[in-house]
């Protein structure tokens, strides 16, 4: 039996990969110093439900009989478990290395790459999937909440067949790793690459594309991407090939109209429906007929921390959020706005190096897409540790949404500050909204918060 540890075992990306080994019939141990912090200690017990062995991350679970380690990319070479696996010559793959090896193992790999939006539209794939009896794995970057009954951490799901799907990532350029046989692009915009760099990377993922790749027509920078088999998908084209109209928010989802047939989904923004395109679509070469997969949707709850509803309490709801870059806050901002209430957003921004690359564009989307009334407040910038240069602050950006005329916008100098000026603010029809990325506490935040009202 093969013996692997995961070290930073919690990461969303490292623990799906931990449990689709230990129930693929690997023996699997792991270390996270959020464990031995006492944090994420839901994750530590759910993943110990599933018979995975944790260390602490001290080197002392690093023994020679490991096969080999594998490291997130946030763990640095100088912490024990890894000089303790470079003293004992044991083999160190980063989980990009890892998942690629399962991806391009199995007979049908399905990418979801894209700027935005990946983490739910490999969540439809895989749920339309599953519930069509095709028994795929997903291995997905969020948690599903259709599956949280499930012993583990729901950010998979586990099937024994051929179908492998997963969020292909560009941030790193792992995604130059995956060779698929379908390949979904929802859009090509500016994040942690330049557009030109980005266009490159999904051409090249489109070129090793075996049988068909899934476009979105709507974004200009995608519709140059080439393939023998191109399907697109639109909001705005009736030539695509999938083509969704008459799009209504719902109270609680969104209605739509498909190949003449009216949907529902119960996820809010025209940008579901995006999603909810791309997924029937790839979905479709695997042989489930669009009518199939979209009925299919109208039962997919999403995934949690995407414009996730915490609660309401006196009037206020709160609402939890992953948008961290200028096209995932435009979005979110855009879906929130279709329903009356003022908006009391929390922007938590993560890496120093993205904000200096786009916190200005990031800034620029808030201004554009609140209202007057509308509040902004941010804590300092989120990092995971090591050596940054902090030459830039969320005071900076604060300042800057002032010069472009928004006054509601406050620096707070941490999340507990923040969200004290939120509680002051709050009064019954609005909405508090959490956002920002990597933090697993934000959500614990949306709870104390939630509480206090």
């Amino acid at each position: 039996m093969t013996k692997v540890s995961f070290c930073g075992i919690s990461g969303s990306g490292m623990s799906s990969l931990a449990q689709i080994l230990k129930l693929s019939g690997y023996e699997v141990q792991g270390s996270d110093r959020n464990f031995d912090l006492q944090r994420d200690l839901e994750n530590k017990k759910a993943l110990e439900s599933l018979g995975i062995k944790m260390f602490p991350q001290d080197g002392s679970g690093i023994t020679s009989d490991l096969d080999f380690v594998c490291a997130s990319t946030a763990v640095e070479d100088t912490i024990p478990d890894i000089k303790a696996a470079k003293e004992k010559n044991i083999p160190i793959k980063t989980r990009p290395q890892l998942l690629s090896e399962l991806f391009n193992g199995s007979k049908y790999g399905i990418a979801v790459g894209g700027t935005s939006g990946k983490t739910t539209t490999a969540a439809m794939v895989g749920y339309i999937l599953d519930k069509s009896g095709q028994k795929p794995c997903l291995i997905n970057g969020g948690l599903l909440r259709d599956y949280e009954d499930r012993a583990g951490i729901a950010n998979i799901i586990y099937n024994k067949g051929d179908i492998c799907v997963v969020e292909a990532d560009e941030s790193n350029g792992s995604i130059d790793l995956y060779n698929p046989y379908v390949s979904v692009i929802n859009n090509i915009s500016h994040d942690h690459k330049s557009i030109e760099e980005l266009t490159a990377l999904f051409q090249n993922l489109c070129s090793r594309t075996k049988q068909a790749i899934v476009v979105n027509e709507d974004y200009e920078t995608c519709r140059p991407l080439t393939h023998s088999h191109k399907i697109t998908f639109s909001l705005k084209n009736p030539q695509a090939d999938f083509y969704a109209e008459n799009i209504k928010p719902l109270p609680h989802g969104t209605e739509y109209t498909l190949n003449g047939k009216t949907y529902t989904l119960k996820l809010i923004g025209h940008f579901n429906v995006a999603n909810a395109l791309a997924a029937i679509a790839a979905c479709s070469v695997m042989g489930v007929k669009a009518e199939k997969a979209a009925e299919i949707l109208q039962n997919f709850s999403g995934t949690k921390r995407r414009l996730e509803v915490i609660g309401q309490k006196n009037g206020v709801t709160v609402i939890d959020d992953f948008a961290h870059n200028p096209d995932k806050i435009t979005a979110s901002v855009g879906a929130l706005r279709q329903y009356a209430g003022r908006l009391l957003i929390m922007f938590q921004p993560h890496g120093f190096g993205p904000m200096r690359s786009m916190g200005k564009e990031i800034m620029e989307c808030f201004v554009k897409n609140m209202l007057r009334e509308d509040v902004l407040v941010m804590p300092e910038i989120f990092f995971v540790g090591g050596t940054v240069t902090k030459d830039i602050s969320s005071a900076d950006l604060i300042d800057y949404a002032h010069k472009l005329g928004k006054q509601n916008a406050y620096f707070a100098a941490d999340k507990k500050a923040a969200a004290e000026l939120l509680l002051k603010e709050a009064k019954s029809g609005d909405r508090i909204v959490i956002m920002g990325a990597r933090d697993n506490s934000l959500t614990d935040l949306c709870k104390q918060i939630l509480e206090r009202l």
